[in-house]
């Protein structure tokens, strides 16, 4: 025969052992993060004609407008660094944060023009592009060598 205070105890462990759970639960929701962050990839179609604010040694420092899909200030730092290499460091700056990718590219000077062709590499970014990242974009374009004015081409997905 099952006595009354029996009961009693038993439904009081279960209860206790219900608000134990409740309470596990509830801090465990509360110290979670409040809303996960999905990526999101953005397809880069950019062009821009940049013009030469200074130079050190093999460095152009160029400055523009980038058009196409994230329009914004542009500034490179392209370096020549051997007879048929460049590298570029590429700084975005698009309304709401920045964007900043380095490149390598092989460069073929031929008489007033030189052209290179490469790839480029978005390593980090700011405000709504945060946490911009990409790898294997197409960095190309052209260096006129008796002004030192560049256009660049850039294609590719990122995200952020």
């Amino acid at each position: 025969m099952i006595r009354d205070s029996s009961i009693r105890r038993l439904l009081a462990r279960f209860a206790g052992l219900a608000a134990a759970t409740v309470a596990l639960l509830g801090c465990s929701t509360a110290s979670a993060s409040p809303s996960a962050r999905s990526a999101r990839t953005i397809t880069l179609s950019d062009s821009a004609n940049l013009h030469l604010t200074s130079h050190h040694g093999f460095t152009l420092n160029e400055t523009g407008t980038a058009t196409g899909t994230i329009s914004g200030r542009i500034y490179i730092h392209l370096t020549v660094t051997s007879t048929n290499r460049v590298s570029a460091e590429v700084n975005l700056y698009p309304s709401g944060g920045s964007i900043t990718g380095y490149a390598t590219a092989s460069y073929r000077p031929a008489g007033a023009v030189a052209t290179f062709s490469g790839t480029m590499r978005v390593v980090r970014g700011s405000g709504r592009y945060n946490h911009a990242s990409g790898s294997g974009l197409s960095f190309s374009g052209t260096v006129h060598r008796t002004n030192d004015a560049v256009t660049v081409h850039v294609n590719g997905h990122i995200s952020t």
